[in-house]
């Protein structure tokens, strides 16, 4: 019979990366129900977290204490995650029972994998984005601590591809504290015995062989992590809850809907939400678009009647139905990789962090959309009557480049689709890791057996 194992989980404190790990999580058990996992969020995340269905009782949540900071900067939040969690971690470990025999640990989180490396528990660091923006970090800042001038260029995908670091907002002076963070954990990487990464391999095939070449550990790419495993449900189910927009979507021609949504952290200037929705009104294109609350009435005054504002929608569902020609993305992973398994083009528009980036990736690698702006500087204003041109263009389904885009969108489609599926790159990554996970398991209770034994 096989050993029950016992992993826990430990995202970073913020529902994008809290949302990935959990997706990992319930591939994992629903593929070994032998597998139950506590996972690990502060007190502030845990209604939003206990929200969220799960595929069966082998997941159960545990919270540790929410953080002493009232700071609203995204560096002093960093701080305090990175000094005030590791303790509670520590203490929570030792009282969970059974006692865990395996750790996953979000990259950023280097105090976990010490705290797993002190109590002898396995651990693997999951890292939250593109393995390109792991190779730029790690390659050239951390190990080779290349940070030239503005216009020094580094090969995000290995002497192939090229960004420019007046392009990575990380190198920014502003963010100067989040960077030494991150250093930290690159350092620590090595410390854990595996790395996971939530892409596709075909994605970024010459990044994760660079990084298998660099890192002695097991990598395993397992992406996409998100809710593709109810995709069936997507297709059939009918949620009472979805206020309607669903239904308004079913009403729209094929392929004639702009999605357009900014994530739930980062937000945009006042002055540029209003160029966008005058550009909506002036470029007579259908959108569906999500931003908070507390924006929405003003925008719809300003849109007019040809779209849908909300201020929650469920996102892979949104994206996969057939109405949704586009998706206008700040670029964060998640996001953008739910927009290629429903194998839509990409308008960009990144706000921080890794997000000029992956808009690179999406508009020069893969080739699956355009910029809104004309480069990826981050304070750039853009104007309505340049938006609302570009909108009016991209929305052409019949035009060539508008087929071109999509059907190179369809091509990642099928790719990310054929990762998960039975003898897939990303399906036998997971196969190999749970096995992984069921040796530690069986290990560790060979050893509490012989201690037994000897009492």
């Amino acid at each position: 019979m096989e050993v029950e194992s016992h992993v826990v989980v430990v995202p970073y404190p913020s529902w994008g990366h809290i949302n990935p790990m959990m997706n990992m999580s319930k591939i994992l058990v629903s593929k070994n129900t032998n597998i139950h996992v506590t996972f690990v969020v502060t007190q502030h995340w845990l209604a939003t977290t206990a929200a969220q269905p799960k595929p069966h009782n082998n997941i159960t949540l545990a919270s540790l204490p929410d953080l002493a900071s009232a700071a609203n900067t995204l560096g002093d939040v960093v701080h305090a995650v990175m000094t005030q969690m590791e303790a509670p971690l520590e203490d929570l470990l030792r009282r969970l029972q059974p006692p865990p025999t395996f750790l996953i640990c979000d990259a950023f989180l280097f105090w976990a994998v010490a705290v797993a490396n002190r109590r002898k528990i396995p651990v693997a660091a999951f890292w939250t984005t593109t393995p390109s923006e792991l190779w730029l970090l790690y390659f050239h800042i951390f190990q080779r601590n290349q940070r030239g001038g503005q216009n020094s260029f580094f090969d995000y995908i290995p002497s192939i591809s090229w960004i420019r670091q007046a392009d990575i907002p990380l190198l920014d002076e502003n963010n100067r504290q989040i960077l030494q963070w991150a250093l930290k954990s690159c350092e620590w990487l090595h410390k854990a015995q595996y790395l996971l990464l939530p892409s596709i391999y075909e994605l970024e095939p010459q990044v994760v062989d660079a990084l298998k070449a660099t890192f002695s550990i097991p990598i395993y790419t397992i992406g996409p992590n998100i809710p593709y495993f109810s995709v069936k449900e997507i297709s059939f189910h009918t949620n009472g809850d979805n206020h309607g927009y669903m239904d308004w979507l079913d009403h729209q021609p094929k392929g004639s809907v702009l999605y357009i949504s900014y994530g739930s952290y980062l937000s945009i200037s006042n002055t540029q939400m209003d160029e966008i929705a005058n550009a909506l009104h002036d470029s007579k294109v259908r959108f569906f678009w999500v931003t908070r609350g507390e924006e929405n009435p003003r925008l719809k005054e300003i849109c007019g009647h040809l779209g849908l504002i909300v201020a929650w929608c469920d996102q892979l569902r949104v994206l996969l139905h057939p109405s949704i020609g586009g998706y206008w993305t700040h670029c964060g992973w998640n996001s953008v990789i739910e927009g290629v398994f429903a194998g839509v083009p990409f308008l960009t528009f990144p706000i921080a962090l890794d997000q000029p980036l992956i808009s690179k990736i999406i508009v020069e690698d893969w080739k699956v959309g355009w910029r809104v702006k004309k480069d990826d500087k981050l304070d750039t204003l853009v104007k309505r009557d340049e938006i609302a041109m570009l909108l009016r263009k991209f929305m052409q389904l019949d035009s060539d480049v508008g087929r071109d885009i999509r059907k190179k969108a369809k091509e990642l489609q099928h790719m990310a689709q054929m990762a998960v599926s039975k003898n897939g790159s990303s399906e036998t990554n997971i196969k190999a890791f749970l096995k992984n996970i069921v040796q530690s398991g069986s290990n560790i209770a060979q050893i509490q057996n012989g201690i037994d034994n000897l009492n």
